[in-house]
């Protein structure tokens, strides 16, 4: 099985960064082999390592989204073989990284929303999160049974909400 880098624009890592997908859309592989995912950023991230599937799709295998790995050389946008040993250098840091397992987090949303009825209220507010969407509207997050460790989320990072300490 052949390794590649799947290069992908920093506009498709920010959407990867806004929204869960088991698979990297546009990236097309024989099946089986692996690829490094590689947003074309400045600098360069590793953002995932996946393998394709079936049908040629290449699915995640660790998700490193939230804390990408530097990767040395810009590329442009597509798929570059890579070398056996450069391949599995960075797998190698990625599968250290991932570890830690998977934990339940509450997210939250919350609106103050003038209506004339719970039925109003719900349609005023699914069309106030779909017009500010992700880069204007911050999501809450936080750890089941740590409240104090809430924090605000815009666009999928880290977002400070409060205005004294900007």
């Amino acid at each position: 099985m052949a390794k590649w880098a799947v290069v992908v624009s920093g506009e498709r890592y920010s959407q990867e960064r806004l929204y869960a997908s088991p698979f990297v859309p546009g990236a097309t592989l024989p099946a089986g082999d692996e690829a490094l995912l590689v947003a074309a950023v400045e600098p360069p991230v590793v953002f995932g390592v996946g393998r394709a599937d079936a049908e040629g799709r290449v699915r995640y295998t660790v998700d490193l989204i939230a804390a990408p790995l530097p990767f040395g050389a810009g590329l442009d946008p597509g798929a570059h073989p890579l070398d056996e040993a450069a391949f599995g250098k960075v797998a190698s840091a990625a599968a250290g990284a991932s570890k830690g397992g998977k934990r339940t987090w509450l997210v939250s949303v919350d609106l103050p929303i003038e209506a004339a009825s719970p039925g109003e209220a719900v349609r005023e507010f699914w069309t106030y999160v779909r017009d500010l969407g992700p880069a204007e509207l911050p999501a809450f997050v936080w750890p089941v049974g740590d409240e104090l460790a809430m924090q605000a989320f815009v666009l999928g990072a880290e977002a400070n909400q409060d205005p004294e300490e900007e």
